[in-house]
């Protein structure tokens, strides 16, 4: 059997032909950049997670950017970001000018420690991005207290975690901006690039869409030094269909989760993820501790029976190399470190089926018996 760690190909069949059609519409149009079909979607989006607001953007990591470049931020500025999440999440931040303060996680929940924030704020913080990593909302009501308190705005890097939420609040409602991305291994996935900013902030939302158009309004005459990056309407297009699917695919993921909870229970050393906040989770990725034996062992094993799988991730980002210029060492923040080493995502796409899980299941105890 073979168990892939996302299987694009078969949402993609069962969608086909609606996809194809809104494609061909969207091309008929000969609205090809931004348009009446972005416009659309943005308004989708912020309605999909209680924003007043929702502006297309060419990626996650340009909403990233843009977010924090709608602050005004100026050389020598702070932004702090937990070690433990993708590259992008810290690239925004100095593509944007600013300095990246790397914090340490909760063990439980991968996502931002309050306490770690709270501590690491200066007079130079201008925002704080707390990421709901792998489908999870961060601690949200602390972190939102400590940055209201000392007058910084969040930015929510909500990448993975669309139709989360936390408590009674969705995810991407609840900072002065969200982040999203249309990557297509995310939940809500384009084919190709693609993200979206939301925020309830109507003079953040006018800032952030002279931005995106190379900082001019109108045409041509540009205030500031802005971008290019806008949503394509043809991927707008894609999205709209698959947005009807979302909640379903969550449910689908959200039950595959529930099974390999309880199969992986009385499995002594591999630790299931942890749902810790109240809340909605969505399981972009099903993210598992190999805390006895070695978790590469582990990875190469699950590859020799034709199982998907993936380090979510190797490194944390306060030791990457393309930030040495911050004077980290190991042993800095030990819970990020940590996490990099047993971290392993398994197979927990919508359509797997129960002979797939079965398998991944069963090829993982059988690996842990031995250990």
């Amino acid at each position: 059997m073979q168990v892939p760690l996302l299987d694009l190909k078969a949402q993609y069949r069962a969608l086909r032909e609606p996809i194809l059609e809104a494609i061909d519409q969207t091309l008929a149009s000969g609205a090809w950049v931004l348009g009446p079909k972005v416009a659309e979607f943005e308004k989708q989006i912020a309605a999909k997670v209680s924003a007043n607001h929702g502006i297309g953007v060419a990626s996650g990591t340009d909403a990233l950017l843009l977010s924090i470049k709608s602050l005004q931020c100026k050389p020598g500025d702070e932004v702090i970001a937990p070690a433990f999440t993708f590259f992008a999440t810290a690239g925004a931040i100095v593509n944007a000018g600013c300095k990246p303060v790397f914090v340490d996680i909760e063990q439980d929940s991968f996502n931002m420690n309050p306490s770690a924030l709270d501590a690491a704020i200066t007079d130079r913080t201008i925002a704080a991005i707390p990421v709901h990593l792998f489908g999870q909302s961060a601690n949200m009501d602390p972190i939102l207290d400590i940055c209201k308190n000392k007058n910084i705005p969040v930015i929510e890097d909500a990448a993975q975690s669309i139709g989360g939420t936390y408590k009674n609040q969705k995810v991407g409602s609840m900072g002065e901006t969200a982040c999203f991305s249309f990557y297509p291994t995310k939940n809500l996935g384009g084919a190709g690039d693609g993200g979206m900013i939301t925020t309830n902030n109507s003079e953040l939302d006018e800032r952030i869409r002279v931005l995106r158009v190379h900082g001019a309004k109108p045409k041509y005459y540009s205030r500031v030094v802005g971008f290019n990056s806008r949503l394509d309407p043809v991927q707008a297009a894609m999205l709209q269909v698959k947005l009807e699917h979302l909640d379903g695919w969550a449910a689908e993921r959200q039950k595959n989760a529930r099974a390999y909870d309880e199969a992986f229970a009385s499995i002594d050393g591999i630790e299931s993820p942890k749902h810790v906040v109240e809340g909605e989770h969505v399981y972009n990725q099903y993210t598992i501790r190999v805390e006895r034996g070695s978790r590469d062992d582990l990875q190469s094993h699950l590859k020799e029976m034709n199982i998907g799988n993936e380090i979510y991730y190797p490194y944390p980002l306060h030791l990457l190399p393309a930030f040495a210029d911050l004077g980290h060492k190991e042993g800095d923040l030990p819970v990020s470190e940590h996490s990099a080493k047993v971290a392993l995502s398994l197979p927990i796409f919508a359509e797997m089926n129960e002979d797939q899980q079965a398998y991944v299941i069963e090829t993982v105890r059988n690996w842990a018996a031995k250990q």
